[in-house]
């Protein structure tokens, strides 16, 4: 193996549509839902690729808009070559719909993927005046999030609802735009997570290699120290990201000796 399979991905779901006799405080219940969410599009990227897949559920008609199973069967097919996915509020929101809408389509698990949640990781690490993508774009990456002008707020959800041409080419850009800043947010969040998925174990290399990364660019550090003993401490000066080994120094040496024997 070369390393895992890691797709940044970002959907848009149709709202529900519900019979309401307020705007303010309303409690909605089960008999006044008229028509249930759906998936309208999403957009994915492959890590180290340039293309940005997008999908939606337009074009064929107004009465087929909320009709989002096609969709789902490519994004399956994305999961399923996955190892990790980044999202933006994925952890709560995108994957949760995902195996939402898949389940209530009648289709199987696919394989297990791991999520890295771009704005849990920036509300655990940073205290920034938002996690919304819209701020964290404008500050830390070069692609910032689209304001989707010509639809303006709703309107935009409202106009693809009706299956407008127009709209769709809007929310193809906006969809994948969001893709587009969160995969640099991402990169450049990833130095500073604690508990990211470990690249190095998807690799077949026995040269040390940054698990945050998986660059062998790994430099020795000192000694990081816990409860159970010292350990070589590394920092990688390709993403700045800091490791440690695998093994405590007295475990290492023990080990040394043994193959010096």
């Amino acid at each position: 193996m070369n390393g895992p399979a890691i797709v940044t991905l970002d959907i848009e779901t149709a709202p529900l549509q519900s019979y309401h006799w307020g705007l303010w405080d309303q409690n909605i219940g089960l008999d006044q839902i008229a028509i249930e969410w759906s998936i309208l599009s999403f957009s994915a990227k492959w890590l180290g690729e340039l293309g940005v897949i997008y999908r939606d559920t337009g074009g064929r008609g107004r009465a087929n808009v909320r009709k989002d199973r096609c969709l789902l069967v490519d994004l399956w097919n994305i999961l399923d070559k996955a190892d990790i996915v980044i999202a933006q509020n994925g952890q709560a929101f995108d994957v949760k719909k995902i195996n939402a809408r898949m389940l209530m389509h009648g289709m199987k698990p696919y394989s297990p993927i791991k999520i890295v949640d771009t704005m849990l990781v920036s509300r655990r690490h940073f205290d920034f005046t938002s996690n919304k993508l819209q701020w964290l774009s404008e500050h830390l990456t070069e692609i910032k999030k689209s304001p989707h002008k010509k639809f303006p707020g709703f309107e935009l959800w409202a106009e693809c609802l009706k299956d407008n041409p127009a709209a769709w080419a809007e929310m193809k850009h906006y969809n994948c735009q969001d893709t587009l800043a969160t995969e640099q947010l991402y990169l450049k969040l990833r130095p500073w997570m604690v508990g990211h998925p470990n690249i190095a174990v998807y690799s077949s290399s026995e040269d040390p290699q940054c698990p945050k990364c998986g660059s062998h660019e790994m430099q020795r550090r000192g000694s990081a120290f816990t409860q159970s003993g010292e350990y070589h401490r590394f920092r990688c000066n390709k993403c700045g990201g800091w490791a440690r080994s695998r093994y405590t120094t007295n475990t290492l040496e023990k080990r040394h000796a043994l193959l010096s024997n």
